[in-house]
């Protein structure tokens, strides 16, 4: 039987590091990166725990700038 997992794309460039994804996240895999800044001077929120994300798109829904799609992978 497959396996679905989700996979999230954040546009870095438009993320204002709002922190609404990270807290919505069920599986705690959003975090803000803490070193890097995009060209706005935002620490954007990127994956930091990838393998649990399960594809719910909590994140995308509460995003105020849409930065954010989430895909679901099958996995054989």
């Amino acid at each position: 039987m497959a396996k679905v997992r989700g996979a999230v794309t954040v546009n870095t460039d438009r993320c204002k590091g709002c922190n609404l994804c990270v807290v919505a996240c069920p599986s705690k895999v959003l975090d803000l990166q803490k070193k890097e800044v995009n060209n706005r001077g935002y620490h954007f929120a990127y994956m930091a725990q990838p393998d649990n994300c399960i594809g719910c798109q909590s994140c995308s829904l509460v995003c105020p700038d849409a930065c954010i799609e989430v895909y679901r992978v099958i996995e054989k």
